[in-house]
């Protein structure tokens, strides 16, 4: 237990508290402070009373507060969850078109080593003598032109 010295309303107040709860217990006093002298003159007890007033009106509000904003807690957490089922769908469907790829480019891959290789290049005295038979093939469709 720790010893705490505090003031409030120009009164010393001695108190006892759990071990790391002085600064705490310190703060608070201070906001008790504030409020006992936002109310100069009368009693010690009356400028505690309205101190205290004062501190359930500022709980009463933010209650008040809190009480609104849960409906929009709700809305939020029902976005979040439909945005993370959407994840979830998309990731199933980017999953299924990785394995449909795949197993197209396993596909691939096996007609390709099933296509025959393409015939070899002719040598070079095979196009000389092809280039010839053109040559001549065109000069006798020259000369059928030219029958009547």
């Amino acid at each position: 237990m720790a010893d705490v010295k505090l003031t409030i309303a120009g009164r010393p107040y001695d108190l006892h508290c759990e071990d790391g709860q002085e600064s705490q217990l310190v703060e608070l006093a201070a906001v008790v402070d504030e409020k006992a002298r936002a109310m100069p003159g009368g009693t010690e007890v009356r400028q505690l009373l309205f101190a205290a007033l004062m501190l359930a009106d500022d709980a009463q509000e933010a209650r008040g507060k809190v009480a609104k904003s849960e409906p929009q807690s709700d809305s939020l957490r029902a976005a979040v969850a439909l945005a993370e089922s959407r994840e979830a769908a998309a990731r199933e469907e980017l999953r299924a078109a990785v394995a449909r790829e795949q197993a197209a480019f396993k596909e691939l891959e096996a007609v390709r080593q099933n296509v025959p290789e393409a015939a070899a290049p002719a040598n070079p005295s095979n196009n000389r003598a092809l280039l010839q038979i053109a040559d001549r093939i065109e000069a006798l469709a020259a000369k059928v032109e030219q029958l009547p």
